[in-house]
């Protein structure tokens, strides 16, 4: 099992936090883009090579945020709308399974107006207090410079042989 900090879960001592450790291995290849680096590996366990022993690390890590597009009151409260609606009914939905009515529409209307009510004035209140400071939204994902292959000493050279066949075929895998 892998935890969220890269460690094994079978290896943790009791009582301990499980720390980051920093990788192992020596480098047998490095490539510029994450894919290829996936591809080395999936290479070498294609041609039965104990790919426990590999790691990949990314090195030169950014942090790299695409804007989206622009922020809008229009498009903060639709927003808004939609994500209270979608909770609003969940709740609807609770309360007609416990609702000792015979028409189960009624909490369900409620819940669903309720939410969108609630859902507009929270994203118009959190909007508001950002007063202009962040007009758009974006998507932010973590990027490294390289990817570099680590593999341990005991096989190391095994996959530098395999890593180097690989870089003289001319058709990538699919």
């Amino acid at each position: 099992m892998v935890t969220p900090f890269g460690g094994t879960g079978g290896r943790n001592t009791p009582g301990l936090p499980n720390l980051p450790t920093p990788p192992t291995g020596w480098p047998v290849g490095s490539y510029a883009t994450y894919e290829e680096a996936q591809r080395a590996v999936d290479y070498l366990a294609d041609n039965e090579f104990p790919v426990g022993d590999v790691t990949i690390v990314g090195v030169d890590l950014m942090l790299v945020e695409r804007v989206i597009g622009r922020l809008t009151w229009g498009r903060v409260l639709f927003s808004g709308a939609l994500s209270g609606a979608w909770f609003g009914l969940f709740v609807g939905l609770l309360l007609s399974f416990f609702s000792t009515a015979t028409n189960p529409i009624g909490p369900i209307l409620v819940g669903l107006v309720s939410g969108i009510v609630f859902g507009v004035v929270f994203a118009a209140v959190g909007y508001g207090a950002s007063r202009g400071r962040r007009d758009f939204t974006s998507a932010s994902q973590m990027v490294a410079g390289r990817y570099d292959v680590l593999c341990q000493p005991r096989n190391a050279e095994k996959a530098r042989e395999l890593l180097a066949k690989l870089a003289m075929d001319p058709k990538p895998a699919s």
